[in-house]
C-alpha cells in the first residue's frame, strides 16, 4: 500500500510540474503574440495566442485567466487582419480571416461575434465582384456574387452585380432573374435600366433564332422597363415574321409615333401600308403609303401602291 501511495504522489508531482511548465511556455507564447499584435502582424499573433490558449487550457485553474484573455483577443486579431487585407483589396484573405472568427467564436459559444463576422463575408464578396467586373473578369465576378447570395439571398447589390456579370457573359436569361431579385431587394431603380437592356438583348437573340413569339414578349417587356422605340420595331418585325399582321401593324404604328424623326420612318410606313393592304384595310394602307412617298428608297413603290388601291377602288365603284 505504501508503494502505491508513493506512485500516486509521484504522478501528482509530475503533473504539477507539467502544468507549471505549460503555464510558463503559454505565458511566453502569449507575450510574443502580443508583440506581433502590436506590430500589426495579426495572423502571427493569432497563431501565438492559439498556442498559448491550448497550453493554458491544460493547466486547470492556473490557466483560466490566460485562456480567457486569449479567447477575447483572438477574434479581435482576426477581425483586424480582415480589415488590413480588405484595405489592400486582398478579399480572399479578408474572408479567410472572418471565417476564422466564425469558427473560433462559434466553437466557444460566442454566437454574437460569430454572426457579426458571418454577416460581413457577403459584403466583402460583393465588393470583390465589383472589382472583378471592372477588370472584365465576369465569370469570377458571377461566382463571388453567387457565393454571397448563398449566405445572404436578400443582398440586392449582389444580385445586381450577378446580373451584370451574367449579362456580360451573354447569359441574358439568368441575368433577368438576377436583376428581378435585385429589384425586389432595394435595387429597383438600378435594376430597371438593366432589365430594359437585358430584355432588349434577349429579344434580339430570339429574333435571330426565329423564336418570334419570345422576341415579341421580351421586346414588350423591355419597353415597359425603359421606353425605347427600338423595342417596338423588334416587336413589329417579330410579329410580321410570325404571320401576325395585326400585331405587327400595332407595334409599327407605336414605333412611328415614338420615333417620328427616325431615319427608317419611310420604310416602316411602307411596311405598315403593305400589311394594312394585305389585311384589306385600304384606307389605312393609303394613309401609311402616303407617309412613305417621300422616302428615297420606298417612295416610288409607295406611289405605285397608292395608284393601285385608287384604281381598284374606282373599278369597284363602277361595278356597283
Amino acid at each position: 500500500m505504501r508503494k502505491f501511495w508513493l506512485t500516486i504522489t509521484a504522478t501528482l508531482v509530475a503533473a504539477g510540474m507539467y502544468a507549471q511548465n505549460n503555464m510558463t511556455v503559454a505565458t511566453q507564447k502569449a507575450t510574443l503574440a502580443k508583440e506581433s499584435l502590436d506590430s500589426g502582424d495579426y495572423l502571427t499573433a493569432v497563431s501565438g495566442f492559439k498556442d498559448a490558449l491550448s497550453l493554458a487550457e491544460q493547466c486547470g485553474d492556473e490557466g483560466i485567466n490566460l485562456a480567457s484573455v486569449c479567447k477575447e483577443i483572438i477574434p479581435k486579431a482576426l477581425n483586424a487582419a480582415a480589415r488590413k487585407s480588405l484595405n489592400a483589396n486582398d478579399f480572399d484573405s479578408a474572408i479567410s480571416s472572418l471565417k476564422g472568427v466564425v469558427d473560433f467564436a462559434g466553437f466557444y459559444g460566442d454566437t454574437q461575434t460569430a454572426e457579426r463576422a458571418k454577416a460581413l463575408i457577403p459584403q466583402i464578396l460583393v465588393k470583390k465582384a465589383g472589382v472583378l467586373l471592372d477588370s472584365k473578369k465576369y465569370e469570377e465576378a458571377a461566382e463571388a456574387c453567387e457565393t454571397a447570395l448563398e449566405t445572404d439571398p436578400s443582398n440586392g447589390i449582389a444580385s445586381l452585380r450577378l446580373g451584370m456579370a451574367l449579362e456580360s457573359l451573354g447569359n441574358y436569361w439568368n441575368a433577368v432573374d438576377a436583376y428581378k431579385n435585385a429589384a425586389a431587394n432595394g435595387q429597383a431603380k438600378n435594376a430597371a435600366a438593366r432589365l430594359g437592356q437585358c430584355y432588349l438583348l434577349r429579344a434580339l437573340e430570339e429574333l435571330k433564332s426565329n423564336d418570334f413569339n419570345a422576341a415579341v414578349k421580351d421586346a414588350v417587356a423591355s419597353n415597359e422597363y425603359v421606353p425605347n422605340p427600338q423595342t417596338l420595331q423588334i416587336a413589329g418585325n417579330a410579329s410580321m415574321m410570325s404571320g401576325n399582321r395585326t400585331d405587327a401593324i400595332e407595334y409599327f404604328e407605336k414605333y412611328i409615333a415614338a420615333a417620328p424623326s427616325a431615319d427608317n420612318l419611310g420604310q416602316v410606313a411602307y411596311v405598315v401600308g403593305a400589311l394594312c393592304q394585305e389585311n384589306g384595310d385600304n384606307a389605312k394602307a393609303l394613309e401609311f403609303f402616303g407617309k412613305a412617298v417621300s422616302d428615297p428608297k420606298y417612295g416610288a413603290d409607295a406611289k405605285k401602291a397608292i395608284d393601285t388601291i385608287i384604281k381598284a377602288s374606282k373599278a369597284s365603284k363602277k361595278r356597283r
